[in-house]
Formats: structure tokens, sequence, C-alpha cells
């Protein structure tokens, strides 16, 4: 294998750590560094790779936050605890709606809506809707704090935009929750928890549909392309969602919609010239 590939798949293990968690879309970063340094790989197993990478990123949330996320001790005997139970239950009810367009649609949305155009004009939608949700909600306090005070109706809306995400390449999965989190009243912080959890069945299903899709039959070049791809990942999503937790304790979330609305506006302008010929 060239060394030149490995440094590619690098590179794209970065974007991807840092873009899967912040709400600004990984897949239209991952579609314009693909313009410029696009990997040596079939359509089939690049199909793949774009969704199992974000594996590695999965398993940062799972690293970080397995004392949240483990709903089982056996400190003074084998014991429970219902509150992570019935965070998980909030996260399976908030992973309906997705499961049912991914497992059902997913090959069909993807023919309709995985274009440039539709990445771009999801990227500047969501981006006005964050600054317009962060305006609305300017001095006002949220009404929940904690992951144990949202309601299984509030999760199933939030599901609902992360639906609208697995349908909509550009949405981005996390700004997507986030926003629907935001307009009921869901605090900042307890909205990116929960769609750092809400992303671990999204994922982990996402993936397995894509491994099936693809085969297991990987050449060499492939597998280490895959994993190398994954554990940068999984390295920089830790440093991302530090970053994004501590962003946000004492700043909003305009900044990424002005930003999504820059890169929307940069991806219609360079295909546009592109396919002119200019």
């Amino acid at each position: 294998m060239q060394f030149l590939e490995i440094l590619k798949t690098v590179l794209f293990g970065i974007v991807e750590g840092i873009t899967e968690w912040l709400p600004i879309s990984s897949t239209g970063h991952m579609i314009l560094l693909d313009e410029f340094i696009s990997l040596s790989v079939s359509p089939e197993f690049w199909e793949m790779f774009l969704v199992v990478i974000q594996l590695g990123a999965i398993l940062a949330v799972v690293f970080l936050y397995w004392g949240k996320l483990f709903p089982f001790s056996f400190r003074g005997g084998f014991r429970a605890d219902r509150e992570k139970f019935s965070m998980w239950f909030k996260i399976l009810v908030a992973s309906v709606p997705a499961g049912i367009v991914g497992v059902f649609f997913g090959d069909i949305m993807d023919a309709l809506f995985y274009n440039y155009v539709t990445v771009a004009i999801m990227l500047i939608l969501f981006g006005i809707l964050f600054i317009l949700v962060e305006n609305r909600s300017r001095g006002s306090r949220p009404q929940v704090n904690c992951i144990a005070d949202i309601s299984y109706r509030s999760a199933f809306f939030i599901g609902i935009f992360q639906m609208i995400a697995a349908i909509f390449p550009g949405t981005s999965r996390s700004g997507a929750t986030i926003v629907g989190a935001l307009l009921i009243g869901i605090s900042r912080s307890t909205a990116a928890e929960f769609t750092f959890f809400l992303a671990i069945p999204a994922m982990f299903g996402g993936s397995a549909l894509k491994l099936l899709k693809f085969g297991l039959n990987f050449s060499s070049e492939e597998l280490v392309i895959l994993l190398c791809g994954m554990l940068v990942a999984f390295l920089v999503s830790i440093f991302a969602i530090r970053f994004l937790v501590g962003y946000i304790k004492k700043h909003n979330f305009k900044v990424f919609g002005w930003y999504r609305i820059a890169l929307g506006a940069l991806v219609l302008v360079y295909f546009f010239v592109r396919q002119k010929g200019i």
C-alpha cells in the first residue's frame, strides 16, 4: 500500500472526528475533502467507508461517558441503575424514526438526496435555524437541564430531527438533534450530551447495514484504510467532544450556524464553477 493513501486516510479520520460532533455536517466536509484528495478505492468501499468510519467517533463517546452509559453496578453486589435504564429507553424511543428510514428506505434516500445540492441547501437551512433558535431563546432559561428530565415525548420529538438528518445529507445528525432539543427548551449542555448518546445506536445500526451490504471480504489494503480511519476518528473525537462540552458552557451555537451558511454557499459555488468549467 502506498504511504500516500495512509496519509489521506489520516486526514479523513481527522475531519470525521471533528465534524461528527460539532454541528457542522461531517458529510459536507467529507464530500469537499474527497474532491481534492480522494482515496484510491472502489465506489462501493467509499460508500461503506463514509459510514463505518463513524464507529471510531462513536467509540470515543463510549470511552468518555462509560460511567453514565453502563447501567449495571457490581459494587456491593450486582444491581441495575433504573435512571440509566430509563435514559436508554428514551434513546431507543428517539432512535425509532431514523431506524425505520434507514432500514426500509436508506438506499432510496441515498439515491434521491445524496448530492452536493442537497448537502449545501441543508447546511444553509439548518445554519439559519441555529441562529433563529438561539435568537428566540436569548435571555430565557431552559426548562430541562438533565437527561433524566427529558420526557419520552420530547425524546421522540428529537428523534424526528435525527430522522431528517438521516434523509437529507448535510443536515448534520448532531446539528439536527441539538436544534430539536433547543426548540423544546432543553439546555445546550443536555442537548449535546443526549445527542452524543443518541449517536450510539444510530451509528452502530447504520454501520452494520453498510457492512452487510458491502460484505466482509475486505482486501488487506481496504482493511488497513478502514481501521486507520476509525482509529484516527476515535482519537480526534475525544478532543472534539471535550472542546464542544467546554465551549457551550460559555457560548451559544450561533457561530456554527454562520459557519454552516458559509460552507453551504462555498459548496454551491465550487460545484457550479466546476460544472461550468470556469
